[in-house]
């Protein structure tokens, strides 16, 4: 929590510098997860304790006191492990004074919490466990979903399985796991998708290592189908790291005769390369950036483009609650900017009649429809097909239309908040 609330580490590269191979690593991921994923109103609780609010505390210390805050709130550790393991915690940092505040601290909540609680709900963000510019842009955007974004950002995530259709169908797959003790229930609009009943280990998935099954989000999984390429079409996954969707597409689609997979950042190409080789499937993939084409593009247009664009990435928050504490206002024009060229330059490269399909997983409009409907403003060569691509998807997927393009809120039908708009280039 230090790392990242004072120093904007990525949670996960700090879990994993922390913990590296310990075995208990779970136990610390968990922790760690919990405690920044609830941070606003632990923050809020906290202060509520002090007996002077907002009086300063070492970070090392506040860290371990949200911790054991989180532990009693919204953990499973027994309220006694949790306060006794808080304190020796601080003692084993050198903390003896620490130990004792820590106690009080802890305690006084055990006793307290409901009126604490209350105290503490008062704001908003404390409530729902997210900063106030963030509520305010869900609720600006989505004002019939925004509480239900909110919670579903604040819950533990779902696992997803997309089943690998060169392989097996679904139900052939879900029997498999019915077979090693694994419950799934298969989705509605998504048909390689099977939602675990217990998210386990990729190593213990049947065949997993063999290539017959990846973990992917079911919202992610509409990507393949917006861009629903023909046999004998080139396909462009134009910012494919780590790589799902763009195997997604050469397992649905068989007949894609070249799928180009790019990414501007040579570590996460690295990550293509090895899912792609794992699912043993043909692609060429290369590093560069979509948004200056001359330096990697050989001048042949393609007629299917998947653009999923870097973004805030406030569709998954409940993945990666860091999110809500790396995240600024001033960083969502930033991203549009972005997104605005990579589109521009993208649908440069696709050929007349073609489909570009522009998706991110945030769910915020100024990334989303805003970037899509300047797009289509100022480039009469550019056409909204997205109701037409939405009905030949092969389910009924809980889509709202969002004016231009189509996004699932976060936490509908157990999925990531996603967006997609799919424009077509003139003839």
């Amino acid at each position: 929590m230090v790392a990242v609330a004072a120093r904007g580490r990525r949670l996960e590269a700090a879990v994993a510098e922390q913990a590296q191979e310990s075995a208990s690593r779970p136990a610390i991921q968990s922790l760690a997860f919990g405690t920044v994923r609830w941070f606003t109103e632990l923050e809020a609780i906290l202060d509520r304790l002090l007996d002077r609010p907002g009086a300063p505390l070492e970070r090392e210390v506040r860290a371990l006191a949200l911790v054991g805050l989180y532990q009693l709130a919204h953990g499973a550790t027994p309220p006694h492990a949790a306060v006794s393991e808080t304190v020796e915690a601080a003692r084993a940092l050198g903390r003896p004074r620490a130990a004792g505040l820590l106690n009080a601290l802890l305690r006084r909540f055990q006793r307290e919490r409901e009126a604490i609680l209350a105290a503490a709900h008062v704001s908003r963000a404390a409530r729902l466990a997210h900063p106030e510019w963030l509520l305010a842009a869900f609720e600006r955007d989505w004002p019939a979903h925004w509480e239900q974004i909110a919670a579903a950002s604040n819950a533990e995530p779902p696992m997803w399985l997309r089943v690998n259709a060169r392989r097996a169908t679904r139900d052939e797959y879900r029997a498999r796991l019915a077979a090693a003790g694994m419950d799934a229930e298969p989705c509605g609009f998504a048909p390689q998708a099977l939602l675990l009943a217990q998210p386990v280990d990729v190593a213990r998935l049947p065949g997993f290592a063999d290539g017959d099954v990846s973990v992917q989000d079911a919202a992610a999984q509409l990507a393949a189908f917006f861009v629903a390429p023909a046999d004998g079409m080139r396909v462009l996954d134009a910012c494919a790291a780590p790589g799902g969707k763009a195997c997604h597409l050469l397992e649905a689609f068989p007949g894609i005769s070249e799928l180009v997979a790019l990414d501007a950042d040579p570590s996460r190409v690295e990550r293509i390369s090895s899912n792609l080789s794992r699912l043993g499937l043909p692609a060429r993939v290369l590093t560069g950036d979509a948004a200056r084409p001359a330096g990697w593009w050989d001048g042949r247009a393609f007629e299917r483009i998947l653009l999923d664009v870097p973004c805030s990435g406030t569709g998954v928050i409940r993945r990666h609650p860091d999110i809500k504490l790396l995240r600024r206002p001033d960083d969502i024009p930033r991203f549009a900017t972005s997104q605005a060229g990579l589109l521009a330059s993208a649908f440069g490269l696709l050929a007349p009649g073609g489909r570009l399909v522009y998706a991110s997983c945030s769910v915020l409009a100024a990334e989303n429809g805003a970037v899509v409907r300047a797009f289509l403003a100022a480039n009469p060569q550019a056409v909204d097909a997205t109701e037409s691509a939405r009905l030949l998807l092969p389910g009924a997927a809980p889509l709202v239309d969002t004016g231009t393009g189509c996004a699932l809120p976060s936490g509908a039908a157990d999925a990531d908040g996603f967006y997609y708009a799919c424009l077509e280039k003139r003839a």
